[in-house]
């Protein structure tokens, strides 16, 4: 396994285990036959952190679809640098934090580490071209 097919391991299974605090909160405030019925506009509320760590695994699934090609694209012309690694790395960390401050409702951090995960599959699609 590359060092970049790790990372997006790593990020696949985050993005996949996102869903288990939200859900569990909604099995808190709704009950579990709650939680597990059809939504309905008169839903008991979810917590305001369970709600945005649910937009915030709406958006991690959402750049899953740009992060996963590029990887394996670049896994596909067997193409690796220090910088294509580091991307990937910085995309992981920027992700997870992106999931917490989001979460904890921090509007500026949350852009700042979108926009930093951004640039890490901006690398990521330069050095597909060989730019980077």
């Amino acid at each position: 396994m590359t060092r970049e097919l790790f990372w997006l391991t790593l990020t696949v299974i985050l993005t996949g285990l996102l869903w288990v605090p939200y859900v569990l909160n909604r099995c808190q405030v709704r009950g579990l036959m709650g939680a597990m019925a059809n939504p309905s506009r008169n839903d008991k509320p979810q917590t305001e952190w369970a709600s945005r760590l649910m937009f915030a695994h709406d958006n991690a699934v959402e750049n899953l679809v740009v992060f996963a090609p590029l990887v394996l694209i670049l896994n596909a012309i067997d193409y690796s640098s220090k910088w294509t690694v580091l991307a990937c790395a910085i995309y992981f960390w920027t992700r997870l934090a992106h999931v917490f401050v989001y979460a904890i409702g921090v509007p500026v951090l949350r852009t700042l580490t979108f926009s930093v995960g951004f640039v890490a599959q901006a690398m990521l699609a330069l050095a597909i071209f060989r730019i980077l």
